[in-house]
């Protein structure tokens, strides 16, 4: 199991990219939540098995059109088991 808290900066908000963090964090099977931050970068916190976890860091790095990341900031967490689905917060 992996955990991974990151920061993503760019144009990644107004372009649906919470929405399609969560569409890629479920598909993957994974749990924890994304969120808008008020400086404009979108922050997340996703757990699973590694190579769920590394794919969705992977996939954060660019995102979907219209979204542009121009940074990911990830630092790795110890897994804690907390969460039972993705949410959008």
């Amino acid at each position: 199991m992996r955990r991974y808290h990151v920061r993503i900066s760019g144009r990644v908000q107004g372009v649906c990219f919470r929405a399609n963090t969560w569409k890629k964090a479920r598909s993957l099977g994974l749990t924890g939540w994304v969120r808008n931050l008020p400086d404009g970068r979108v922050e997340a916190l996703f757990e699973g098995e590694d190579s769920s976890a590394e794919a969705m860091r992977e996939w954060c790095r660019t995102g979907t059109p219209p979204a542009r990341v121009d940074r990911l900031e990830s630092e790795e967490e110890g897994p804690t088991g907390e969460f039972t689905d993705f949410k959008i917060l």
